[in-house]
């Protein structure tokens, strides 16, 4: 079983690396491929068709399930439910919303912002907006978080916002017995009424409802380094640990009932599965405790029929029937993590001779976790802890045995004696005070964590399969050479410049701007991009991710042309991760922690046989911020490249006197009609012109006019909201462009 199950599994994985979905013909061939493997016994074959076509038909349903592209911008008068928690701060509330009427066709399901509501939105609410929406879009750059991915595993066929709010409608509501939702909704109310430190508040949040929202990026930092992110949050091992307690109360209670028609056992196990569908019910059934759920049904089932079965048989049929739920679900990272974590426990622990200590076992576990997830963990995130075994050792049972009892007592309590609860939670905030100061200590300590590139598929597969043979029972010979397999893992080769050459690569962060100048020893960054809040931060979320898949561990320079916040916004989050040795900004003022210094006109260097010149602002100063932006001119032997920031016409003149020629230019101030003036581009005389602007926005850029004139000097010009990341090398062999999301773009994008 397990192999036929791993078949399927691939086949539904085969889909997800497809650009295009396949054509009817294609699913015709694959059809007929399943069945002739069938008929001559290549059953392996066959289950992988089967999930390939099985995955097919769900993402061509839901491709179908995008907002039509000519209803983009439109107003539209849409009636539906709240669904889900909401996620709110002071500026917009944030909801998903189920579609029941419209006059036009929609998704059945769309995330939707309203901008300073005047009226409570919660889970279960029917309303009667006014819609403006448009096609799931996100940035997508190297090593970064795939939004367009993310919405599209949620079957979010459009995002948008409310129009004309002073017209919404509330037509219906739910109560907090009608919908699990609601009953969320309710229970997070009750949580803000207890007066505890909010960061630990937070993290209550999220053991008992399974609401990660409130959790702040300082504390998501401390979880990662530690490896402990799984202990706070619903998990499997909450849904395991919350079915044990009540299995062992209930047994206990049952045997003291005499003459009893069912066993201890049985009605033990059914009332511990009752207990934990309720648990993760309130964690939304994500994946982690769908497969900890399935795994305890079946388990369950055994212990009523009074069968019994292999674990990897349970496993198995817990994977398979995910995947037939929903197979979009292997697009999480949360998916791999949770089955190949209980996947390794089974491997290393079971069918073993001997008893082991204790206090070693638990060590083991958690030194066996902190390994054997290493390579999902490089592949996502780039990043491994050092300190995983010891965090999580004292971090698992703390959690376990004490916080997450106490929390679930406490939000109990807060629903008939508030005052008793309120005591039970001044514990936890002591005890998880205590506990998040160990963790904070574990984090600063200069081995905490390591970064590595990230690797390609077949090195993580070696790795893994090293991991297999390591981790097999003793007396299997050469077991250490799995090592050697693992090795190829923190050695994965980086491509570099060569003397003299320079790659650009303009990240796309959305509305704003993102460049990196590297040579073969020195790395540049040019402007950081946007912060709107701590999970949307461009700093933090692009462009630290791109650099360290390049294993850059420090900056030559930093360069921030204005105090625009498309362009200095990320740069706190950059710094805060990786050090420059250099900051340059036309307002060092605002970055003054960091010891920025004045860009000036005249600034000029020389690395590995590449020039770099600064060509603006001069001592003179402009009255527009946008034309005091650093103008960069980066020269090599093979060509140029000009950044320019958000300069405008006024700027742009007083430019004329210098050199500009450049095969490369970053279009000034994203293509606004303020600037590419017509004099200014032929004396640059570019051969591509890169636009840094999100697709759609609500600037309108690159402006028609400004597109006109490219067109007029014969320059090809890509917009980094349609491309991605784009990124350019000038070589001895001539110029490389490439496209990041016609290079690495998936069906879905």
């Amino acid at each position: 079983m397990p192999f036929s199950v791993l078949s399927f599994f691939f086949g539904v994985l085969f889909l997800q690396q497809w650009a295009n979905l396949p054509s009817e013909f294609i699913l015709l061939m694959a059809g007929l491929l399943a069945v002739f493997s069938w008929y001559f016994s290549y059953r392996r074959i066959t289950y992988f068709m089967i999930g390939f076509l099985w995955a097919s038909l769900i993402a061509l349903y839901y491709s179908n399930q995008i907002l039509l592209p000519e209803l983009q911008g439109k107003e539209l008068l849409v009636q539906g439910e709240v669904i889900g928690l909401t996620n709110s701060n002071k500026r917009r509330v944030r909801f998903d919303f189920k579609v029941t009427k419209a006059n036009v066709s929609l998704p059945d399901k769309i995330r939707l912002s309203w901008y300073y509501p005047k009226k409570v939105i919660k889970p279960g609410q029917h309303w009667q907006f006014w819609l403006k929406l448009k096609q799931p879009h996100g940035t997508l750059n190297p090593a970064a978080f795939d939004y367009e991915k993310w919405l599209y595993a949620k079957h979010i066929g459009a995002t948008g916002y409310i129009r004309k709010p002073e017209t919404a409608k509330l037509l219906a509501e739910k109560m907090g017995y009608q919908s699990m939702a609601v009953l969320r909704y309710e229970l997070l109310k009750l949580l803000d009424s207890v007066t505890i430190d909010k960061d630990n508040l937070s993290l209550i949040k999220a053991l008992t409802i399974g609401d990660k929202s409130h959790i702040s990026s300082d504390q998501w930092r401390v979880m990662s380094k530690t490896g402990t992110n799984h202990l706070m949050a619903i998990s499997g091992l909450h849904i395991g640990l919350i079915a044990a307690m009540v299995y062992s109360l209930v047994f206990a209670l049952w045997l003291r009932f005499p003459e009893n028609l069912y066993s201890a056992p049985q009605i033990a196990a059914s009332i511990s599965w009752l207990a934990a569908l309720f648990y993760a019910a309130l964690a939304g059934f994500s994946i982690p405790t769908q497969r900890a759920l399935i795994m305890l049904s079946l388990v369950v089932l055994t212990i009523l029929l009074k069968r019994q079965t292999k674990a990897v048989n349970i496993l198995s049929i817990a994977l398979l029937l995910v995947l037939c739920v929903e197979p979009l679900s292997v697009l999480s990272i949360g998916f791999y993590l949770s089955f190949l974590a209980v996947f390794y426990i089974l491997y290393a622990f079971s069918a073993r001779l001997g008893l082991e200590n204790a206090w070693r076992g638990a060590f083991k576990l958690h030194f066996l976790m902190a390994v054997a997830l290493l390579p999902v963990l490089v592949l996502f995130f780039q990043a491994g802890s050092m300190v995983a075994p010891f965090a999580n050792i004292v971090a698992v049972p703390v959690v376990s045995f004490i916080l997450l009892p106490l929390s679930l007592l406490g939000l109990v309590l807060l629903t008939f004696a508030p005052n008793i609860a309120q005591y039970v939670f001044l514990l936890i905030d002591q005890v998880f005070s205590y506990l998040w100061w160990f963790l904070s200590y574990l984090t600063e300590l200069y081995f905490a964590s390591f970064i590595l590139p990230q690797p390609n598929i077949l090195t993580v597969l070696i790795a893994m399969l090293g991991l297999l043979i390591v981790l097999a029972p003793r007396g299997i010979p050469a077991r250490g050479l799995g090592f050697i397999l693992i090795l190829p893992l923190f050695f994965t080769k980086i491509e570099r410049p060569l003397q003299g050459e320079a790659w650009l690569t303009l990240l796309d962060v959305g509305q704003g701007l993102s460049a990196v100048i590297e040579t073969q020893n020195h790395r540049l960054v040019f402007d950081v991009g946007a912060r709107f809040s701590n999970e949307m931060d461009m700093g933090k979320n692009i462009v630290v991710p791109f650099l360290r898949s390049r294993r850059v561990k420090y900056l030559d320079m930093l360069i921030v042309s204005h105090a625009d916040n498309d362009h200095i916004g990320g740069a706190k989050a950059l710094l805060n991760e990786i050090k420059s040795e250099k900051i340059l900004s036309s307002v060092p003022g605002k970055l003054l922690e960091y010891q920025a210094k004045d860009c000036i006109a005249g600034q000029k260097w020389v690395w590995d046989e590449v020039e770099f010149t600064i060509l603006s602002p001069s001592e003179k100063v402009f009255a527009s911020e946008n034309n005091n932006s650093c103008v960069l001119r980066v020269k090599t032997q093979w060509g140029a490249i000009l950044l320019t920031g958000d300069i405008e016409k006024e700027a742009e003149m007083s430019l004329l006197k210098n050199q500009l020629d450049a095969k490369v230019l970053i279009a000034p101030h994203h293509g606004s009609k303020t600037s590419s003036t017509l004099g200014f581009l032929k004396q640059v005389a570019p051969e591509i012109i890169l636009i840094p602007a999100g697709a759609p926005n609500r600037f309108g850029f690159p402006h028609k006019d400004v597109l006109a004139r490219y067109d007029e000097i014969g320059a090809k010009h890509l917009i980094t909201g349609k491309e991605g990341a784009i990124s350019i090398q000038l070589k001895k062999s001539g110029m490389e462009l490439q496209s990041y999301r016609k290079m690495a773009g998936k069906y879905w994008n």
